[in-house]
């Protein structure tokens, strides 16, 4: 047997002792990473207002609706403003008609935005914070599990997507609202059309791989520091 001296067995429990006690902060930092990447993928793709211009193009809703692409710019751009943290003005769509439902709908999803914003907020400086006293411990296991998260979530999330895009938009519509305002009527909310869920479903993939890109590059820097610390 290789002996060890006292003082070496004594600096190896302290590390491992130290080791064990970090690992439920670890796993928190790897939530909050993992928050942050989420709610800044989901706020930049609300703010990428080329995707929407793409697509209507793409999707012909110009053609489809009979409004022509100045208008339809317009319009998503005021909805868009709306749904900004920080903005408290009614939503008023200048070329569309709008049902007392379809206003409280859209009053709920900008519930929904402001608390993403929110949380990018928070969670960005945490993530900074995190990153600064990971060099002094040289722990970098957050990145492990923020990347790890990052990719397991959306690759279910992708599967359930593909296997069927309409019933994941509806459950998707069923968890996070509990009454059926999302159900608008074209005659009641004309906004609808302008708005078709194939624009969601891209919305949709754009997070997902922005999520996925977030947590394999959460992963590189773990590997990367690992060797170096």
């Amino acid at each position: 047997m290789t002996p060890v001296r006292k003082g070496n067995h004594h600096v190896q429990q302290k590390k491992k002792k130290a080791g064990e006690r970090s690992l439920p902060f670890q796993l928190l930092s790897g939530i909050i990473l993992f928050l942050f990447i989420v709610s800044a993928s989901v706020t930049f793709t609300l703010q990428l207002r080329p995707l929407y211009y793409a697509d209507i193009r793409i999707l012909d809703i110009s053609e489809n609706t009979g409004i022509d692409e100045e208008t339809i710019k317009k319009n998503y751009d005021i909805l868009i403003d709306y749904n900004t943290l920080g903005n408290r003005s009614e939503l008023v769509l200048p070329d569309f008609s709008m049902s007392e439902g379809g206003r409280i709908h859209f009053q709920e999803v900008k519930v929904i935005f402001d608390f993403i914003s929110i949380v990018l907020i928070i969670t960005g400086p945490l993530t900074l914070i995190l990153i600064l006293y990971s060099r002094k411990s040289r722990n970098f296991l957050y990145l492990a599990v923020g990347g790890v998260i990052s990719l397991a979530v959306p690759a279910l999330l992708t599967v359930l997507l593909f296997a069927d895009w309409d019933r994941f938009f509806v459950g998707f519509h069923h968890l996070f609202f509990n009454n059926d305002y999302w159900i608008f009527d074209p005659a009641q909310d004309p906004v609808i059309n302008i708005l078709p869920d194939t624009f969601f479903l891209h919305c949709a993939l754009l997070i997902l791989i922005l999520v996925i890109l977030g947590g394999i590059i959460s992963l590189l820097f773990y590997r990367k520091l690992r060797r170096l610390h």
